[in-house]
């Protein structure tokens, strides 16, 4: 059986990155919105932002626990499955990675401690200090991250020795032409998830009639920022597109399912792009609209798929559809966090029963858009590893295809494990929720709650 090791590699890298980016996306939010639940509480003395911060504070643990963990497994995959990648990008990529780990990882394990055990042990300015200070390494974490992979999609800052990139110029490297718009883009996407997961909490519990104070604050918290944070990642979402057209335009064909460059765009909004004839089939759309997008011109042009050969166009299909798929999520988001805010002037938010059951089932939303996001940014790179210096097909390990296949399948079932059960337990977090009271500690020790997460009953 004669098994393509190249195919196996880009499935088992995209199925751990799938699970891995939906742990960091929370914990980048949630950390955030935990440091704001904390500094209400310190400022206002109010008990319920309290009750949010140590409910929520639980399941960031599990969030950022499961985090790690799989993103270990990402860092290992660079040496066993793209090993020649390595050897090209090493030099790059390697001290972008360490400088993620020195800065943000260092930042997070020294104040992550008292974060979860601190609660009624240390003062509370330095319990809120600590939840910033977390908030911040997440954030730090994400800018790392991105630099090196933007680096990867526009490439600067180096040259090439003896066939492997050397860097000139870290500044160059770091802040490359399209890290800031990626930067702003995946932060703002983070955010946006946990609103949309703490506003689906909140609703989730007005309908079941539990914990009202709290249920009614995270509704407010959470409708409040995505009002104003959806809208605002239209912009960046715009602006971040037409770099990627300065940079990488075949990537926006492929979005756009635009194939003729000598005639102006139209905005296709549903088609099936036939690849093998270059033409899309049940194709909706709006005449040049695309166009008046991209170039803000009604007749504006821009390259098309079919000013590349084939063996140069990344799968059209995927990126399209994925493209789709995160705008369209995107447009319900501002849609529907805008209507909420429309309620609570009218005060009608709490009773609006027919807008918080369907709104309690949104908590995925977020995560799907960014997972479908990420696959219109790789996949829309192919067929680069690097754009215009190495190929995804020069940057495999030398391994066989069965050994490929048997550590994904190893994979799948591994994390299909690990995530049932991470999920299994948040949702009995959310099940006991905010109003859920600990137990003391069975020792001569102060009559104190025991940490988060630990003996609840």
């Amino acid at each position: 059986m004669d098994i393509d090791p190249l195919l196996l590699a880009r499935i088992q890298f995209a199925f751990t990155i799938t699970f891995h980016i939906i742990f960091p996306t929370f914990t980048i939010g949630l950390s955030a919105y935990i440091a704001t639940l904390e500094v209400m509480w310190l400022y206002s003395g109010r008990e319920h932002y309290h009750r949010l911060a140590r409910f929520w504070t639980k399941i960031f643990a599990v969030s950022f626990a499961m985090g790690v963990v799989s993103g270990i497994v990402l860092s290992y995959q660079f040496g066993t499955n793209w090993s020649r990648f390595s050897e090209f990008a090493g030099n790059v990529i390697g001290p972008l990675m360490g400088y993620e780990v020195l800065t943000a990882f260092f930042l997070e394990a020294t104040f992550l401690g008292i974060m979860l055990f601190g609660w009624d042990r240390v003062p509370k300015p330095l319990h809120v200090f600590s939840c910033i200070a977390v908030a911040a390494g997440t954030l730090m974490s994400a800018f790392w991250i991105l630099a090196a992979n933007s680096w990867m999609h526009t490439p600067q800052g180096h040259a090439i020795q003896n066939g492997i990139a050397v860097p000139v110029d870290w500044l160059a490297i770091i802040f490359n032409p399209s890290f800031p718009y990626r930067l702003a883009h995946m932060t703002t996407a983070a955010y946006l998830t946990t609103s949309f997961v703490v506003l689906a909490v909140g609703a989730r519990y007005l309908i079941a009639n539990k914990f009202p104070d709290e249920a009614k604050t995270m509704l407010r918290m959470g409708i409040g920022f995505a009002a104003i944070v959806a809208p605002l990642q239209l912009f960046i979402g715009d602006q971040h597109g037409l770099n990627t057209l300065k940079h990488q335009p075949i990537k926006v064909a492929a979005m756009e399912a635009h194939w003729d460059g000598a005639k102006p765009g139209a905005l296709v909004l549903f088609a099936w792009p036939d690849e093998k004839n270059e033409r899309n089939l049940f194709e909706i759309s709006i005449p040049y609209g695309a166009s008046l997008i991209l170039t803000h011109s009604a007749t504006g042009l821009f390259p098309g798929l079919k000013s590349v050969p084939p063996s140069e166009r990344p799968p059209v299909k995927n990126v399209f559809f994925s493209f789709r798929i995160m705008v369209g999520i995107g447009l319900f988001m501002i849609a529907s966090s805008i209507f909420g805010v429309w309620l609570w002037w009218r005060r009608k938010l709490f009773d609006a029963r027919w807008y918080l059951f369907p709104m309690q089932h949104t908590w995925s939303f977020g995560f799907i858009a960014v997972i479908a996001g990420w696959m219109v940014t790789e996949q829309g790179r192919q067929p680069w590893l690097v754009h215009g210096l190495m190929r995804t097909a020069d940057g495999i390990s030398p391994v066989a295809g069965s050994l490929m296949l048997s550590t994904l399948v190893l994979y799948v079932v591994i994390y299909s494990i690990v995530f049932s059960m991470g999920v299994y337990y948040i949702n009995r977090l959310i099940v006991k929720g905010p109003g859920a009271k600990e137990l003391a500690p069975k020792s001569g020790l102060p009559n104190r709650p025991l940490a988060a997460g630990v003996g609840e009953q």
